[in-house]
This record gives C-alpha cells, structure tokens and sequence, in this order.
C-alpha cells in the first residue's frame, strides 16, 4: 500500500461526518447511527492490511458500513426488536415557529423514508443525501447503474407519494422489483 497508516487514518476522520449522515439515513436513529458509525470504523482500521493502493476509500468504507448495517439489520430481525427506555422521554424544546415547521417535516421526511425498501432507502441515501453519482452508487452497492436507476426512480416516486398520501401503504417488504 502507498498510503501511510497516519494519512489513511487522517482520511477516514476527514470522512466522519459524510459516514455518520449516511449511517443515520440508514438507521433513522442518532444512536444506531453513532453505534454503525463505530462498527464501521472499527472493522476498516482492522482491516487496513487488506487496503489495496488505488481503491477509492470513500466508496470503500459506504460500502462497508452499508454491509454492517445489512448484517445488524439481519441480526436485528432474528433477536426481535429492542426498546431503549430514554426513547420515551418528552422533552420537545421548540426555538419558534419555523423550527417546528422544520421539525415536523424533518420528522415527515423521516416517517416516509422507514416505509421504503432497504436498497430504495440505501439508494436516496447515497444519491440523495450523499450525493454520489449513479455511478459510485453502483459500485459501492455493487449492482448495475442500470438498477441503481430503476430503483431509485421507484424510490423518489414511493417517496412523493408517501410524503402525500402519509397513510400510504409503502412498505419495506412490499415489491421488491430489480
């Protein structure tokens, strides 16, 4: 490998806050998101022998983290689901009127995006959030551009409708076309 272990390690941290945002678009939870966030550094600074010179770090930890989510998820529906009790706390601090209006439709956004399909939601977070190219989404997900299209057309499409029609039945298990 060309790149030292400092500056690969200083690459990784320059791309903390694109993985944490990916890891909560994935996870819909600060918590999971920081838990993810954590797993996938942990397995790519274990993994650094492994590192070949010229591969994209970027696309190579989305990809990654991506796939500790997928294994965690998996995971996740074997052990049933976990209930963390400061989930129910009720402090709502409300800064005015626009940050609640941001807080609802934050909140909305959030709402629809869980009632996707895993790779649809995978996809709006690379392409949408991310701002990778169809191309990098490709490669990071491993799957042709061609699907990458596809399904994030179906994704953007489940996703206005659900913003509109909130009772919608979108659902993550329902139609799992290519």
């Amino acid at each position: 490998m060309d790149m030292t272990p400092e500056k690969w390690r200083d690459e990784i941290v320059a791309l903390l806050p694109r993985l944490r945002r990916f890891s909560f678009a994935l996870t819909s939870s600060a918590a999971d998101a920081d838990d993810l966030l954590q797993a996938t550094i942990e397995k790519a600074l274990s993994k650094y022998s492994q590192f070949q010179a010229g591969t994209d770090l970027d696309k190579w930890l989305f990809r990654m983290c991506k796939n500790t989510w997928i294994d965690e998820w998996r995971s996740r529906q074997v052990r049933g689901p976990s209930v963390d009790p400061m989930d129910f706390r009720s402090e709502l601090l409300v800064d005015g009127e626009q940050e609640l209006v941001d807080r609802l439709s934050l909140s909305e956004l959030n709402t629809a995006l869980n009632k996707l399909q895993e790779d649809q939601k995978v996809l709006i977070a690379l392409v949408a959030i991310e701002g990778h190219t169809y191309k990098e989404a490709s490669e990071i997900l491993e799957i042709p551009v061609g699907t990458v299209m596809s399904r994030l057309a179906r994704a953007r499409n489940a996703l206005q409708d659900l913003l509109q029609n909130p009772d919608s039945r979108h659902s993550k298990g329902a139609d799992n076309e290519t």
